[in-house]
């Protein structure tokens, strides 16, 4: 009995770490299709409040209000680009979660690595300068002296 309890537990235990869907049933539309298409469209979508979270899984009242207005483009028979076209229009690129591969997003994914790469090349390059110079080698009137004041030393 205590191994089915356990079991029992783990799975609800396992059932409250779901996540939990912010779309209420009032916002849902009748028509599955419709419904399916504006779910996979609120997951692409990303909240503005929360910024992390796409719109299907935020509870915030803006998110709300998107999710029903995607509904309101998709029941006037908008397809899904013009309703993301929509958004980004109003809202610019950052509401999609996945930005389009632009020179700007390329700039900003590729600045870390870039500042990583001038960074190491500077350490590189103050590391060499801070290198003692070569000695040189002794003349032979130089060496001839040293070994002179040893000789004398011990």
């Amino acid at each position: 009995m205590t191994m089915l309890r356990r079991l029992l537990i783990a799975f609800l235990f396992s059932l409250a770490m779901l996540p939990a869907l912010a779309v209420q049933p009032d916002e849902m539309l009748p028509d599955p299709a419709l419904e399916a298409r504006a779910r996979a469209l609120s997951g692409e979508l990303r909240c503005m409040v929360c910024q992390n979270e796409s719109i299907d899984d935020s509870d915030a009242p803006l998110a709300k209000d998107l999710r029903i207005l995607v509904r309101e483009r998709l029941k006037a028979g908008d397809s899904d680009k013009a309703v993301k076209d929509f958004l980004v229009e109003r809202y610019g690129d950052f509401i999609l979660l996945k930005p389009p591969l632009e020179l700007r997003t390329i700039a900003l994914w590729s600045a870390p690595f870039v500042l990583l790469v001038l960074g190491a090349a500077g350490i590189y390059a103050f590391s060499r300068r801070q290198r003692p110079a070569a000695a040189e080698a002794l003349s032979s009137a130089e060496q001839a002296k040293i070994d002179e004041i040893l000789k004398r030393e011990g």
